[in-house]
């Protein structure tokens, strides 16, 4: 709650705007001007493009505005959905070009936009990447890494139950039940102000403090963004580099991007590895080409092929109940949705509408940054699958 004392912000171009209360500022109607401003609202470290050449993306316009698509009975336009459903980017990619790309909300294509759970498949794709140089190995304890978890819930946990979030440790992933462990990250990770004086400072401490185990490890998909946090500290422990930095060298520069990225840090300067990672919307399509080439630029493989390809073939047994609701032939592996087990296409995702959807069979990619009223909605989600299986058809044809 915001109080008369509380340091609030206002767009400064518009000076008869409402002000923002600092502690709202990530949430609706604020986040429509702040997702794109992160900067501004909250500490950051920045994720170097480097030097080299950007990644080009060809344009190859095709006309999908009037495209139908049908949602719960409904027909309606892929216009409509992009004008109605609170779009601030989207781009559609297909056989290597961009064919569709919209910005709306005073979106530009040089302007950055937060990825909230996006970034979390980003930490997968790094984990991936030191798996494939021998300097991880997904199937040793979590207590190799970061011995101090001895002594929490991790105890006994593996790698690759963290990055499937299969561990059983406790943890309330509520936005909005007062005192929650995701409340508790808001602090911990810099993004609200520190009125809790007994709560976690940082996002080690918050770590340090999860002891309370709910099921055996690996017993079942429990959706916990806290387990990427873990596995930010272990990527920075095993290379002993910090998350910002291992972005920029193993995956933004060898990739082509065009922008500096940035992440959100926390009061001991540690990246928000759950949810704090801000691009352009090209960028972010830069990296949905990079998938559908199996992680590989020019002939140089960035991302190891075969983790694609086994992260693809993930099975759904552990990916049950709530789950189903949006991704009924779903699974969740390595940090990465998997939209349907058969089809084997699989998506990025991240609350208020933020999507990146691939599906190597069709040589298509589909990215929408949004900012959403709801923190989550399964009817959003469905409306935004059948918008692009309407798009997946169309090209096709």
């Amino acid at each position: 709650m915001s109080t008369s004392d509380t340091p609030r912000f206002r767009d400064p171009l518009n000076p008869g705007a409402p002000i923002i209360p600092r502690p709202d500022w990530d949430l609706p109607p604020y986040h429509r001007w702040t997702f794109q401003h992160i900067r501004e609202m909250t500490a950051t470290a920045q994720i170097w493009r480097g030097e080299g050449p950007v990644m080009p993306l060809p344009v190859r316009p095709e006309p999908i505005e009037n495209l139908a698509y049908d949602h719960a009975g409904t027909e309606r336009s892929i216009g409509a959905y992009i004008a109605d459903s609170y779009v601030d980017g989207f781009l559609v990619l297909h056989k290597g070009a961009v064919v569709s790309e919209v910005y709306r909300n005073g979106m530009k294509p040089h302007g950055t936009h937060l990825a909230m759970s996006v970034t979390k498949t980003i930490v997968g794709l790094l984990v991936g990447i030191m798996v494939g140089r021998g300097v991880l190995d997904v199937s040793a304890p979590v207590t190799r890494y970061l011995p101090e978890l001895d002594a929490t819930a991790y105890k006994g946990a593996t790698v690759q139950q963290v990055l499937d979030m299969t561990t059983g440790v406790t943890f309330n992933e509520s936005y909005t039940t007062p005192g929650s462990h995701m409340q508790k990250l808001d602090l911990a990770c810099g993004w609200k102000p520190h009125t809790e004086p007994d709560w976690p400072r940082s996002m080690w401490e918050l770590v340090l403090t999860l002891t309370e185990q709910e099921r055996p490890h690996g017993a079942a998909f429990v959706y916990r963004s806290i387990e990427t946090d873990i596995l930010g500290f272990i990527l920075e422990r095993a290379t002993g580099t910090p998350l910002a930095e291992l972005i920029s060298r193993e995956l933004w520069v060898p990739m082509g991007a065009g922008e500096d990225a940035y992440i959100t840090v926390d009061h001991a300067g540690t990246a928000l590895a759950d949810g704090g990672f801000c691009a352009t919307l090209r960028d972010y399509g830069r990296l949905a080409l990079l998938l559908l080439n199996d992680g590989a630029r020019d002939g140089r493989q960035i991302i190891p092929s075969g983790w694609i390809e086994e992260t693809r073939n993930a099975s759904g047994d552990l990916f049950q109940g709530v789950y189903r609701f949006a991704l009924p032939d779903g699974a969740y592996h390595n940090q990465i949705w998997i939209e349907d087990t058969q089809r084997r296409s699989y998506m990025a995702r991240g609350i208020f509408g933020q999507f990146i959807s691939v599906d190597p069979a069709s040589e298509l990619a589909v990215v929408q940054l949004a900012t959403w009223p709801e923190f989550v909605s399964d009817a959003r989600t469905l409306e935004f699958r059948a918008v692009v299986d309407a798009i997946r058809r169309h090209l096709a044809s």
